[in-house]
This record gives C-alpha cells, sequence and structure tokens, in this order.
C-alpha cells in the first residue's frame, strides 16, 4: 500500500476551507438582502456538499476511486436531504428565535456579529466536522470490512433522520395534534431520532477512512466534535430547554431514551 499523500491532502483541506467559506458568505449576502438569518440552516447541508465536491475533484489521481465516490456520494445525498428538509421546513416562516436571541448580544453591528458569530464560525466547523469526507478521497488502496460497516452505519443515520423527519411532519400536518408533544414512531424510541441519525451518518463517514492509520488518525476530531455538538452542544440540550415547558414533555421525557434508541418505558 502506498503511503498517504500528506502534501496533496493539505492542498486538498485549503481547498475545503474555501469551499466552506464561499457558501457561507453568500448565504450571508442573501441573509441580509432578504432579513432572515434562519437561512444559514439550510446552508449548512450544502457547504458539507460543496466541500465533497471540491475535494472529490481536488484528490483525482489519489486515493482509492471507489472509497472517493463513495464517500462523495454518501455526503451529497445527507447534505441536499437535509438541507432541503429545512428549506421546506422553514418555508413562510420568519425569524429563528435562536437567531433572534443571538443578535440581541450584538454590541455594534448586528450584521457584523451574524456574520462573526455564526457564518465565519459554521464555516469552520463544516470544515472541521467534513475531515472523514476529505482525508477519505486520499486513502490509498481498496475499502475493506471496516469501510463496508461505515456505508451501514451511515445508511442507518440516514433512515433515522429521514424517518424521523417525515413521522414528524405528518403529526403536525393534523391539526388534532396541535400542542402536544410527538410521541409515535422512532419519537417513541428516542426524544431525538435526527440527531442520533446524524450522530450515525458521521460516525459512518469516519470509519470509511478507517482502513487508512493516518486517515484516521488525522480526522477521529470530526465525529467527536460533531458527537458533542448534537448530544451537548447546540443539539440535544437547546432543543430541550425550548420544549421543557411544553403539557406533556416531562411525561414524555421521563418515559423515553434521550438519545439511543430503546424500547419506551412504562407509561404508568
Amino acid at each position: 500500500m502506498h503511503a498517504f499523500p500528506w502534501g496533496a491532502f493539505g492542498t486538498g483541506l485549503a481547498a475545503a476551507a474555501v469551499a466552506a467559506l464561499v457558501v457561507m458568505l453568500v448565504t450571508f449576502g442573501v441573509a441580509r438582502a432578504v432579513g432572515l438569518h434562519r437561512i444559514v440552516d439550510v446552508a449548512w447541508g450544502l457547504a458539507f456538499v460543496a466541500v465533497a465536491v471540491v475535494s472529490y475533484g481536488m484528490s483525482a489521481g489519489y486515493g482509492d476511486g471507489g472509497r472517493r465516490l463513495l464517500v462523495t456520494v454518501l455526503t451529497v445525498v445527507w447534505g441536499l436531504r437535509l438541507a432541503g428538509h429545512i428549506a421546506w421546513r422553514g418555508g413562510g416562516h420568519g425569524e429563528d428565535p435562536r437567531y433572534e436571541r443571538l443578535l440581541d448580544r450584538a454590541r455594534g453591528s448586528r450584521d457584523a456579529y451574524a456574520l462573526r458569530m455564526v457564518y465565519l464560525l459554521q464555516a469552520a466547523l463544516v470544515w472541521l466536522v467534513s475531515l472523514p469526507v476529505q482525508a477519505a478521497q486520499y486513502v490509498p488502496g481498496p475499502m475493506g470490512a471496516i469501510a463496508a460497516a461505515g456505508a451501514a452505519l451511515w445508511l442507518l443515520g440516514l433512515v433515522f433522520e429521514a424517518v424521523g423527519d417525515w413521522q414528524l411532519a405528518l403529526f403536525k400536518a393534523e391539526p388534532a395534534n396541535r400542542g402536544r408533544i410527538m410521541d409515535r414512531g422512532l419519537w417513541s424510541w428516542t426524544r431525538h431520532p435526527n440527531y442520533f441519525g446524524d450522530f450515525c451518518v458521521w460516525w459512518g463517514l469516519y470509519l470509511i477512512t478507517c482502513d487508512d492509520p493516518a486517515a484516521a488518525g488525522v480526522s477521529a476530531v470530526a465525529p467527536l466534535v460533531m458527537s458533542y455538538l448534537l448530544i451537548n452542544g447546540s443539539g440535544k440540550p437547546l432543543l430541550e430547554r425550548h420544549m421543557a415547558n411544553r403539557p406533556g414533555y416531562a411525561e414524555y421525557r421521563a418515559r423515553t431514551s434521550g438519545f439511543l434508541p430503546m424500547p419506551p418505558r412504562n407509561r404508568d
């Protein structure tokens, strides 16, 4: 097996950083024009798509062709599904309360604060979290059992995300469910099927790099950071604080796993 091409990988890292930055700067310009910073949530998925495509192009002549194509397609499918879902979900709504609260902290220009604390920060996170996608493009040698396990874990994650979002959308579409807590389907096994799915997706993409110790080592921080964000950062805790005072949520929380899917506890 050939050695990991560190020089080419370094050039690819720089190109990926530019791709993520361009997506977020363009999004910032659009957000200013329409007066809605919530569209950055759509750009989150699109930025990963841009990084994957740019990394695929930059890695031509390096790595295993099958692995390069696989990790690119998996990332593009995940990113486009997420962006499309968020765009559909947010259509016709005003500013997200999260961004309203954030921008209320601004001292001076709200736009400059938003650029620094939202768009540039998210560009950096996209670049960091996507390290497995970037590193996998340069892994020499064919894929093995670990990469196959990673693809299977990615698929499990995508199913949890997509099915969970679909079930929630159907639930909310029923007028009789207005004000009620969603506790059906996957949501009866975990309070956060979409976040658990995201967790599986990124650990799955990381496993695809693990046929090569160098690639695995340099990108290991990425799924760890994503796991922290989902479980302890801007994912689960933020949403649960928002939901805490909803009628029925305390009972739902008591009987339903907080993250890993498990059979619901007895309602009695």
